[in-house]
């Protein structure tokens, strides 16, 4: 599998001066924000010219993991073995850095449809696009597997794990982050940007790139809260249990219970509410 990048990787984070107020105090101070730009998501099977499958607001970096993980999730691609090559636009002449930065290109072996595919603009906030509905998950995911439990107390101090990857968040204070950890707590991976939703398809491209077919030894671990399409996300990866540090929806309960993944709200410390499997916890060691 090629990654191809000449130029290099667009930064996340923007410098700005801005007026801060202290009480009475006003200060013109420099600061970091968080860098929100456009991505442009193609796909070009063989023999086939390019096409735009989605335009999705990220905070750039990683870029190449978003956009295989986005087309897994989406069930464009089935699984990575679909993926040949990863590029930056090609330039051609007339296109600036930023522009050519800002579109990726994933190249794949077997033909596809993107004509039945939803095609437009993904917002940093919103992450369900192919798959609106929880039939239509249900449709291409199977109920995950039983597997051994994991530990409770594990699964309860992870947030604060992940938020020591999270090294963008500690300089702006706006990014959402997710990671993957194993049974017995380490880090696999910590990916951050300004749409939850993105950042776990980072990790999702991620573990494709790196040939990491099975992730059902790992948890999935989210800032904020988790809705559907997080729950479908670690459903395609078949990730077993996702931990977060806020509240649940209740269709991520009931997509959750019918996939046969653990999911667990309001981790912080050692109280967390689970949601559906307990079976998949141990607390012998808790």
């Amino acid at each position: 599998m090629d990654q191809v990048s000449v130029l290099p990787p667009r930064r996340p984070v923007t410098d700005r001066r801005v007026l801060a107020v202290r009480g009475e105090r006003r200060l013109e101070l420099p600061d970091e924000l968080v860098t929100e730009e456009p991505m442009e998501i193609r796909v070009a099977g063989p023999g086939r010219p390019a096409e735009t499958v989605a335009v999705t607001m990220r905070t750039p970096g990683h870029d190449f993991e978003l956009a295989v993980g986005f087309l897994l999730s989406e069930g464009v691609i089935e699984d990575g073995a679909w993926v040949r090559a990863v590029r930056y636009c090609d330039a051609d002449g007339t296109a600036g850095a930023d522009d050519r930065l800002n579109t990726v290109t994933v190249q794949v072996d077997r033909p596809i449809a993107i004509g039945r595919r939803r095609v437009g603009a993904v917002s940093s906030s919103c992450g369900v696009c192919g798959s609106a509905s929880l039939d239509g998950l249900l449709a291409r995911c199977r109920p995950l597997g039983p597997g051994a439990p994991f530990p409770g107390g594990m699964l309860m101090a992870l947030p604060e794990r992940l938020r020591v990857g999270q090294r963008v968040f500690g300089r702006t204070g706006g990014l959402h982050g997710a990671g993957l950890f194993t049974r017995a707590g380490a880090s696999l991976a910590v990916r951050e940007d300004i749409g939850r939703h993105n950042a776990v398809d980072k990790l999702a491209g991620w573990a494709v790139l790196e040939r990491r077919v099975q992730l059902s030894d790992a948890a999935l671990v989210v800032s904020g809260r988790v809705s559907f399409e997080i729950v479908q996300k670690a459903a395609v990866a078949g990730v077993p249990v996702v931990v977060a540090v806020s509240a649940a929806s209740s269709l991520a309960v009931e997509t959750a219970e019918s996939l046969g993944i653990c999911l667990v709200g309001f981790a912080r410390g050692a109280s967390a509410n689970v949601y559906s499997c307990p079976e998949r916890i141990t607390w012998e060691d808790s």
